[in-house]
């Protein structure tokens, strides 16, 4: 199915969840938010949230600076 990742068209296996989109990011650790169809998903239910086809996500990450 596809997804569409901050606007790029991602394929991706049914049942693919939000940590494993982070994982093959290789975004796994760092300090991110996600917002699937313009509502945010809690990191702490990245396990469990199941994208459905033609999702929109946006991922942000902070960056460090001064």
């Amino acid at each position: 199915m596809n997804i569409y990742v901050n606007g790029e068209t991602k394929t991706v296996p049914e049942g693919f969840t939000a940590e494993q989109l982070v994982e093959s990011l290789a975004l796994t650790g760092r300090r991110l938010a996600m917002e699937v169809n313009q509502e945010i998903v809690p990191r702490s239910t990245f396990a469990s949230h199941v994208f459905h086809p033609n999702d929109a996500i946006e991922i942000v990450h902070a960056v460090g600076g001064g």
